[in-house]
């Protein structure tokens, strides 16, 4: 129950005990109690600041996480770009930092050196030293075990069961929480976003790869091994198109960005090499789609006809109150336009339920590292309240 008001009072911001009693429903004298411990503890502190509403009497004493008890970095890794968000103990950002990285599969001290060298930058934007962190959280694309800290496969890695938090730790002397970057864009949401006022969502990702976050009974859900919900790599079609993951039909194989860029290639009578980025093709695949290019157009409709494939076999496994689609594609409106929400629907099975609200959210790297620090917070909180005795 310390963990609940913990949480209750960091997601709040600032909240009075009589706030935390009436939504957790405990008594006064546990909430009198519990709430001393966290005080005790150095975690929580009482504030004068929350007016009664009569206007009369000495201001209501909230509580309010105190924010240098902590501070985490999160990142998120990715083929052309690491992002950096740090964060002190109360959740809010106190620096960022970005850092460009050629986009090829890298060995895993290729990529600690790289994500040394960001740490360091995010750390010299917020006048913080290494001994400052109490965590780190990184969140990137391909098959992650939380669990253990290794990453059976991913396309950023040249090597296949690389046992990432164990060398990270060596280097670094930080503890690392590793996860799937959807799982981190899905956090941000829970922690920060739209998920905040729900208690069971989806979250889709569209990039250079497709990938899928589950909140269930507000807690993010990654399979009995830590390691599902790779919508991504479900099959859409028998021996079809070749996916990085070396298997074929994979959804991921049609929508993704190397996927489009592979097809923009050939409408735009290009190669896609190292002078046409991926990012490059589809900047100009999608400026011939809107300037009336039919080949660009038949490219984007099918792309959104597989989405809907996606998301309507999410609609029928999970059932979810709501799908979040976020990534960098989604600066595309042919994937979200309403012909691909109306297939999406019309391949749902709605006899008896309400139809699924679908959001759209265009954000940027920086928020899927935010989603990080949520869960190196976690991890932080979860062992600063479990030492209260």
């Amino acid at each position: 129950m310390r963990q609940q008001i913990f949480e209750h009072v960091r997601a709040a911001g600032r909240a009075t005990r009589t706030d935390v009693i009436r939504t957790l429903g405990i008594s006064a004298g546990s909430a009198t109690a519990l709430t001393a411990d966290l005080i005790n503890a150095g975690l929580l502190r009482e504030v004068d600041s929350v007016p009664r509403e009569t206007g009369r009497g000495r201001p209501a004493v909230a509580l309010e996480v105190i924010p240098e008890t902590n501070f985490v970095i999160g990142i998120k890794l990715s083929d052309e770009a690491h992002s950096a968000v740090l964060t002190d103990f109360a959740g809010d950002a106190v620096a960022t930092a970005s850092l460009q990285t050629p986009a090829h599969p890298k060995s895993l001290d290729e990529i600690l050196t790289e994500v040394g060298a960001l740490m360091q930058d995010v750390l010299a934007a917020a006048q913080k030293n290494p001994n400052n962190i109490a965590a780190v959280g990184i969140g990137m694309s391909g098959i992650v075990d939380h669990q253990a800290g290794t990453v059976p496969w991913s396309p950023l890695l040249a090597t296949r069961n690389s046992d990432f938090a164990a060398k990270f730790e060596a280097r670094f002397s930080v503890p690392l929480h590793l996860d799937n970057d959807a799982n981190m864009l899905t956090l941000a949401e829970l922690w920060f976003g739209a998920g905040r006022a729900k208690s069971d969502f989806a979250v889709v990702t569209i990039e250079q790869g497709v990938g899928m976050g589950l909140v269930i009974d507000n807690r993010l859900y990654r399979g009995a091994r830590g390691m599902g919900l790779e919508l991504g790599h479900t099959k859409v079609q028998l021996d079809g198109a070749l996916c990085r993951c070396g298997q074929r039909g994979c959804l991921e194989a049609y929508l993704a960005d190397y996927a489009l860029a592979r097809e923009a290639a050939t409408a735009l009578h290009q190669q896609a090499n190292d002078h046409h980025s991926p990012n490059a093709l589809l900047t100009a695949l999608f400026t011939q789609a809107k300037a009336g290019n039919e080949a660009a157009q038949t490219i984007f409709r099918r792309a959104g006809r597989y989405l809907s494939v996606g998301l309507a076999n999410v609609v029928q496994l999970f059932d979810p109150a709501l799908i979040i689609i976020s990534g960098e594609r989604m600066q595309y409106d042919y994937l979200y336009a309403d012909e691909v929400l109306a297939e999406m629907h019309r391949l749902t099975l709605n006899d008896g339920r309400s139809a699924c609200t679908v959001e759209t959210h265009a954000w940027g790297d920086l928020v899927w590292a935010r989603g990080a620090t949520a869960l190196a917070l976690s991890a932080v909180t979860d062992q600063a309240v479990a030492a209260i005795s």
